[in-house]
């Protein structure tokens, strides 16, 4: 695990909360990519610039974009928001 990455316990609260419904293909592991969606909004860069460790930038945008519409990333803030309260 890279400083500034998600640790296991907390993978673990996130991991439940967040759409696991693939379409056949094989996905890009879902940890990495939250950690790629994450290192792009701690640092400001733009999608172009995620570091390829994290996946295809693609992927990491559409994923968070998808999420972003669908609420999941309300819902999941809301559910570690009451879970630390």
């Amino acid at each position: 695990m890279r400083r500034h990455e998600l640790s296991d316990e907390e993978w673990a609260i996130i991991a439940p909360l967040l759409p696991n419904n693939s379409r056949g293909i094989e996905r890009v592991d879902g940890r990495r990519v939250i950690n790629g969606i994450l290192w792009r909004f701690r640092t400001g860069s733009f999608w172009r610039d995620v570091q390829e460790r994290y996946g295809p930038r693609t992927t990491l945008y559409n994923r968070s974009s998808r999420r972003r519409h669908a609420g999941v990333w309300d819902r999941l803030l809301d559910t570690i928001t009451m879970e630390t309260s």
